[in-house]
């Protein structure tokens, strides 16, 4: 008999569920891929807010930031630098999901800068720059 869990009832009603946290542990330490697979998760929602607290309280960052500064980076270009890392993992690891779900599901979203709400040419080429330097 199955059980009527509320994932299961979501289910029901053609809703998936998505997880809205992303960070180098939950990708590194397999959680991501476990939750996918005991929980059900199909997609991730990411946000400045979420890599700030992601990147700020976690050492596993450091190596990365310390390589951006060496290399000469600026700021935005080492953020990117560790976001489009973490999002390519979770693409790779969500693949399973796309691919079950012919493309309905297995996604990552990634915010464009919020400066940009009211211009939707440059908005739309951010986003495009984004999955150019992401896939």
């Amino acid at each position: 008999m199955a059980v009527n869990t509320p994932i299961k009832q979501l289910k029901d009603y053609g809703q998936s569920v998505w997880m809205d946290n992303l960070n180098r542990d939950i990708l590194r330490s397999g959680e991501l891929k476990q939750l996918i697979d005991t929980r059900d998760v199909h997609g991730i929602t990411s946000n400045p807010a979420i890599f700030q607290k992601a990147i700020a309280g976690n050492v596993i960052y450091d190596e990365d930031i310390e390589k951006g500064i060496r290399e000469g980076k600026s700021v935005e270009e080492i953020y990117e630098m560790l976001v489009f890392e973490d999002i390519r993992n979770a693409c790779d690891t969500l693949m399973p999901i796309y691919e079950q779900t012919d493309g309905l599901d297995g996604y990552v979203s990634l915010e464009v800068p919020p400066s940009l709400a009211r211009d939707n040419e440059t908005t739309l080429k951010e986003a495009r720059r984004y999955y150019k330097a992401i896939d």
